[in-house]
C-alpha cells in the first residue's frame, strides 16, 4: 500500500514538472498553467518549511 501511495506522489510530481516546463515554453493550455502554478507554490511552501525546520534545529547555537 505504501508503494502505491509513493508511486502516485512521484507521478504527480513528475506531471507537475512537465506542466512547469510546458508553461515556461509559452504554449501551454490554461489547465497546464494552473497545474504549473500549483506545483511552483508547493515547491516554495516545501522549501520554506524546510528552511524553518533547519533554523529551529540549529537556533540555539548562536
Amino acid at each position: 500500500m505504501l508503494v502505491l501511495i509513493l508511486s502516485v506522489v512521484v507521478l504527480l510530481v513528475i506531471g507537475g514538472c512537465v506542466c512547469v516546463f510546458w508553461a515556461a515554453r509559452g504554449d501551454a493550455p490554461r489547465w497546464a498553467r494552473g497545474v504549473a502554478k500549483a506545483t511552483l507554490l508547493g515547491s516554495e511552501l516545501t522549501r520554506s518549511v524546510s528552511r524553518n525546520s533547519r533554523s529551529q534545529q540549529s537556533g540555539g547555537d548562536d
